[in-house]
């Protein structure tokens, strides 16, 4: 049975260590010092949630230390030429505004210009498509 309706939770492919495992007690100082790796996630479709791939001590030791986990999550791109031409557009029209305005002598709101340039910048780099396409399933065989 396919799940749905919203669950989008995260499942873990191997039991999860306890908090006081010792990899777990070298990662929490990780946690803490704010150089833990990111867990990486893959959307499974049919399951409406996520699988946990990598970095399952990692998620342990980021909750232990009451911080929400730093997650990555793989994302086909449609296209990849395409998508690549069109952020190579994006970002050579953004390192001439950049460059325009570092030519310009200094004053109170060049601060204020850069940083509405970077967030233009990201903004219009996270508006370019990404496929979130279904997980293949496949019906189980006949003779099953």
């Amino acid at each position: 049975m396919l799940c749905g309706g919203g669950w989008h939770g995260v499942l873990p492919l191997r039991p999860l260590s306890p908090p006081d495992a010792p990899r777990v007690k070298a990662y929490r100082k990780h946690a803490r010092d704010g150089t833990l790796a990111p867990v990486l996630l893959w959307w499974v479709s049919f399951l409406d949630g996520w699988l946990v791939l990598d970095g399952h001590d990692r998620a342990v030791a980021a909750l232990a230390e009451g911080a929400e986990p730093a997650c990555v999550v793989p994302a086909l791109l449609p296209e990849e030429a395409t998508w690549r031409r069109t952020a190579d557009a994006v970002t050579e029209g953004h390192e001439q505004r950049t460059s325009r305005l570092s030519a310009r002598p200094a004053g109170p709101g060049i601060a204020r210009q850069y940083a509405a340039l970077e967030r233009g910048y990201a903004d219009a780099l996270a508006t370019l498509p990404y496929d979130e396409a279904p997980t293949p399933l496949w019906p189980p065989p006949d003779d099953a």
